[in-house]
């Protein structure tokens, strides 16, 4: 008999607020993380962002620990595992592993040009410093995917709880907006002049932001939040950069996701999207779901609270979906004004009470990745 799967922990560290509930307070009241930002160590030009005050990091950080050797990127997922970990109770033994997700890790490390700064920058040692913070016994797994990287953490560590390796697993994912990230996305002339608009007819491209989250996924339905029942990820090798233009690797994610889940498209209630607001990913989200029949289904990018926080995405989306079904409540897709893509999606407009018993959480990344991962409200 197939193992079920449970999410029974969250937590996450954003612009927002330290907690969840902070960020799904924010989240009802409009508030957004996007600012107007002025630092020329980070981008020579004022540019929006959503990017977490340092000193609220260092204060948080430490409130649990007064060891200095942390980066910024560190002490924020540090802060993310650290509650769900002690209120789990579950025991750091061989049958719990330890997954981080990143796009970048400590790229910033890369600004000092010493040996010893060049090693922090390598993704295994960012994962061993903050699995020792902790004292994981199992060796740390490094997935790092881009932007898809979030939330295909959930897929595998579903798959390695099923395949009997680990009971436990805990997730953190997370990423910060650095130098070298924004001069990157500035350098496909990427990044939005305004606050980003995903799937509206007046976007511009994304808005950069920081974040991480953190996820307990268990084969222990105690305390579950919500059940993992069917996941899938294809690359469509399209571009280094660019989606596929008939959303293909997204529509065989989400069909294969929903084979698992033994469900059809008509159960589904919500699907929160990727949404990065740039003219080919929202427009090849929008083929794929109605090639699929999901166009009617109600639908949201959170990228308009939080920016494109990277491989953090994924995971802090499912965080917040997850509030979102345990609280029948849909939330905006911030930002959206008028429909911006050629195919028609339920855009949700404004916070509304729904009943969500199912719901899609997809992403999508850079060299073609795409992942699609559905859950099930606890009943």
């Amino acid at each position: 008999m197939i193992r079920e799967i449970y999410i029974t922990q969250t937590n996450c560290i954003t612009p927002l607020g330290f907690d969840v509930q902070s960020n799904i307070d924010a989240i009802v009241r409009g508030d957004s993380g996007i600012q107007l930002h002025q630092d020329a160590s980070l981008m020579p030009i004022p540019f929006y962002g959503s990017v977490i005050n340092t000193e609220k990091i260092e204060s948080a950080f430490a409130k649990i620990s007064t060891e200095t050797k942390y980066s910024r990127l560190e002490k924020m997922m540090i802060l993310a595992l650290e509650p769900i970990i002690k209120n789990s109770g579950v025991e750091l033994n061989s049958k719990t592993a330890f997954i981080l997700s990143t796009t970048k890790g400590n790229v910033t490390a890369l600004q000092n040009t010493s040996e010893e700064s060049f090693n922090n920058a390598h993704l295994d040692v960012l994962a061993k410093n903050v699995s020792d913070f902790f004292g994981f016994k199992t060796q740390p797994i490094v997935i790092s995917n881009a932007c898809v990287s979030g939330i295909l953490a959930v897929s595998i560590a579903k798959r390695m709880i099923q395949s009997e390796l680990y009971n436990n697993i805990f997730i953190v994912a997370g990423d910060e907006v650095s130098e070298f990230v924004l001069s990157g996305f500035n350098t496909f002339q990427a990044m939005s002049d305004l606050p980003c608009k995903p799937y509206s007819k007046n976007r511009t491209g994304v808005s950069l932001g920081e974040a991480t989250a953190a996820i307990l996924v268990s084969a222990e339905a105690t305390n579950a939040k919500i059940k993992v029942i069917g996941d899938s990820s294809i690359n469509d090798a399209n571009h280094i950069s660019g989606p596929s233009r008939t959303g293909e690797g997204l529509f065989r994610s989400i069909q294969n996701a929903l084979k698992e889940a033994q469900i059809e498209v008509d159960k589904i209630d919500y699907i929160s999207a990727h949404g990065t607001a740039t003219p080919f990913n929202d427009e090849m989200e929008a083929i794929a779901l109605n090639r699929l029949g999901l166009q009617n289904v109600p639908i949201n990018s959170l990228k308009g609270f939080y920016g494109h926080t990277l491989g953090a995405s994924g995971l802090l989306e499912t965080v917040i979906a997850i509030e979102s079904a345990n609280q029948n409540m849909l939330f905006e897709s911030k930002g959206f004004d008028e429909i911006g893509v050629s195919e028609s999606i339920n855009i949700i407009e404004k916070n509304e009470e729904k009943n969500i018993d199912f719901f899609l959480k997809t992403a999508s990344g850079f060299g073609g990745c795409n992942t699609a991962v559905v859950f099930e409200k606890m009943k």
